[in-house]
């Protein structure tokens, strides 16, 4: 019997652990036994891989061998209360520290779970009993909030549990922290083990330059809101939709509520069932919404960054990525929110709208986090500027246009290498354009009877024109606007009259004899 099924077959409940997850319990233990009292632990475990249930189960194991209390911080409310939950289900009582408890029983509570922001008031004003906190567990850690709340805890162990150990903000790193980091089992593991479904990506070229970066290191929202709010990405994301996702149960990811409401609108003009959730929805709301896209097969829900963590639905079939990031934690929390398995779902699929699986890798590729915990800043400057990913894209014509110029074979045209072949042999570099017009020139002929037929197709050519005088443009590095305007125009003047001048010549190469008259 291999690993893998006797994996699924130790666990019989949801409270029986998996041997990896007992793997890093006893990892983590060792640290308890033999690190100092105030050590600080990083522990990384990819979304879905149980991170709760580990905890829990720590929990569970510390209060029996340990006189210490134990503290659990979140960020969010609903985490709060799936915590407090799970840890029930593992026989741990605990008290939940929100702006309504009433503290006065806090004694006969050895274990609390307490959001950031409420402990923070909590402690400030006195009204909590830390004095006999051991150990103190922060989820979500690589969020800056929980920061403000070491000095509170100075003589507890803390262990800070994330799925990707690279701090929100590059100024204060994880390594400031925490003395280690120990990672736990790899996405690729839990998926050929069967705990995460397997994503299927398509990815599309995005010219993203316009977009601008913020203060926090990401791009700003206004940059995103102006580029994918526009119609063309609007029908870009639509027609993407249809082609790799039609009917299936979707989730979109947008960088700014009007996006969304841009994505609700253009998705139900086109018929499709549709809802948006962003955080100024109700907790009723917010809860309707969920239980209609749970209940609904077809669903299709677009939202702003605030399902990118404590939201777990199954039955999700496709993520698309309707924005682009430079974060690799909200990267792998978004796609990360289709990777839970399903009965009969061992694979799901993601739609890339915003050059991310060229900026970061495929999602679940083999990350050194250990590596990434000690050096944040060489990782995140190793990353691809948008101009350098765009630098490599090869432009492919629309299906519908490549349709007209289907008797030839190929239809590219490398302007870059062109270019560095014609400096290299001391020409000028403006046999490139030449030798792109007659290239250009060569596929109207091959697919027309006559000239009239020739100068109609290349009316059909603008974009592909366009996108080699810009790579020819950063080639010989000249871009101002009137420069580039002015190559346009002339090189569809050029085009036309070379087809003029030698249709009947080229015809007659490429057919072996002149067009009929």
């Amino acid at each position: 019997m291999s690993n893998n099924n006797l994996a699924l077959q130790d666990k019989k409940t949801d409270k029986e652990l998996y041997s990896y997850q007992k793997g890093a319990i006893d990892q983590i233990f060792e640290k308890f036994e033999t690190a100092p009292d105030d050590y600080h632990l990083l522990y990384q475990l990819p979304t879905g891989g149980g991170k709760t249930v580990i905890f829990s189960e720590m929990v569970r194991q510390y209060l029996k061998t340990h006189k210490k209390k134990v503290l659990v911080m979140t960020h969010r409310i609903e985490l709060c209360k799936q915590t407090s939950v799970m840890l029930t289900s593992f026989g741990v009582t605990n008290k939940v520290v929100d702006s309504k408890a009433n503290l006065d029983d806090q004694e006969d509570y050895s274990c609390y779970v307490a959001m950031v922001e409420t402990l923070n008031n909590r402690l400030n004003d006195d009204k909590l009993d830390i004095s006999d906190v051991g150990l103190v567990i922060i989820d979500e850690a690589h969020y800056n909030s929980f920061t403000k709340l070491f000095k509170f805890f100075e003589n507890s162990f803390i262990l800070g549990v994330t799925a990707t150990p690279l701090s929100s903000n590059k100024d204060l790193p994880m390594k400031g922290n925490y003395n280690e980091l120990i990672a736990g089992e790899s996405i690729e593991s839990l998926i050929e083990n069967e705990f995460l479904a397997r994503a299927e990506v398509y990815q599309y070229d995005m010219g993203l330059t316009s977009l601008e970066v913020g203060s926090n290191g990401d791009y700003t929202v206004k940059s995103s809101e102006d580029l994918y709010s526009s119609p063309a990405m609007l029908d870009k994301l639509l027609e993407a939709y249809k082609k790799h996702s039609n009917g299936k149960k979707t989730l979109i990811f947008n960088n700014g509520i009007n996006t969304s409401i841009m994505v609700y609108h253009t998705f139900r003009e086109a018929g499709f069932p549709i809802m948006h959730l962003d955080n100024t929805a109700t907790k009723k709301q917010r809860k309707q919404i969920l239980k209609w896209f749970k209940d609904t097969p077809d669903a299709i829900l677009t939202s702003v960054s605030i399902l990118t963590t404590g939201f777990d639905e199954p039955t999700i079939d496709t993520i698309i990525l309707n924005r682009a990031t430079k974060s690799l934690t909200l990267y792998y929390q978004m796609i990360g929110r289709g990777s839970r398995i399903l009965n009969n779902k061992s694979k799901f699929t993601v739609i890339d709208l915003g050059n991310n699986n060229y900026r970061f890798g495929p999602w679940g590729a083999d990350l050194d986090w250990n590596t990434i915990f000690r050096s944040p800043d060489y990782y995140m400057d190793k990353l691809m500027d948008d101009e350098a990913i765009e630098d490599q894209f090869k432009h492919e014509m629309p299906e519908e246009i490549r349709k007209e110029f289907s008797k030839s074979e190929d239809v590219y045209f490398d302007v870059k290498q062109v270019y560095k072949d014609a400096t290299f042999g001391g020409e000028s570099s403006k046999v490139v354009l030449e030798r792109s017009i007659e290239q250009h020139a060569k596929i109207c002929i091959e697919n027309s009877e006559d000239v009239y037929d020739a100068l109609a197709l290349a009316k059909l050519l603008g974009d592909d024109i366009d996108v080699r005088i810009d790579v020819y443009a950063k080639c010989i590095s000249k871009s101002t606007y009137n420069f580039l305007k002015w190559l346009r125009d002339d090189y569809r003047k050029k085009l036309n009259s070379y087809l003029r001048s030698n249709f009947d010549e080229v015809y007659e190469q490429i057919h072996g004899h002149p067009p009929e008259e």
